[in-house]
């Protein structure tokens, strides 16, 4: 099971305008996912990275039975849930809240938010989406209020089907999120330049966003 373990970087939480969760990939760290931020457009926000106990969220494919993964899978969520409490304790406003994850830490973000459907700053989900065998809609509540969200994946990813991240794109866009998903033929498991390109000008960039 997890415990509260949050490795901070960019601005003081108490002085940030915004706050940025970044969820880790299977067997990386939090100093890992961290690193990425340097790429990202992101000088204003207090970056908050949780560490998953032996460097995983939960044990089995997030495509395994939900209780397979259990009861790990529910310990992730409710670490989420206290990174964005300390955010939220710090002054940090929902809207201005904004989660990235990359595999693992991809699909988690994106089975907390649908969980937690509200108004956030916006949401990057590098090769991930919602976790089951099947799709568990009777989980996920609430209305994202055209909250951003980027989803980038390969097609074929040897971890995340692209008919999931399909799948997750309409789940989201139905809990009203403003959904961008792009598939980039025999990527890999990685993260590309377009894809930094577009979380930062479809998520990160604030005066893109409030422009539209």
């Amino acid at each position: 099971m997890h415990t509260l373990n949050i490795t901070t970087g960019g601005m003081e939480l108490s002085r940030a305008s915004r706050a940025l969760i970044l969820l880790h990939g299977r067997g990386a760290s939090a100093e890992d996912i961290l690193s990425l931020a340097g790429y990202l457009n992101v000088a204003d926000a207090a970056l908050l990275a949780p560490q998953a106990t032996n460097h995983t969220w939960y044990p089995y494919s997030f495509m395994a039975p939900v209780n397979e993964n259990e009861p790990w899978l529910s310990s992730a969520i409710s670490i989420v849930d206290q990174t964005v409490n300390t955010a939220l304790k710090a002054g940090i406003a929902a809207a201005n809240i904004y989660f990235l994850g990359f595999s693992q830490g991809a699909c988690l973000t994106l089975e907390y938010m649908a969980r937690y459907a509200q108004q956030y700053g916006g949401a990057v989900a590098f090769t991930g989406g919602l976790i089951g065998d099947q799709l568990h809609t009777g989980n996920y509540k609430g209305d994202f209020k055209q909250t951003p969200v980027f989803i980038g994946t390969s097609d074929p990813d040897f971890h995340v089907p692209v008919e999931r991240v399909h799948a997750t794109t309409q789940v989201l866009k139905q809990m009203n999120a403003d959904v961008t998903e792009k598939v980039y033929p025999n990527m890999g498991h990685t993260i590309s330049a377009d894809e930094i390109t577009l979380a930062n000008r479809l998520v990160f960039d604030r005066s893109s966003s409030t422009e539209q």
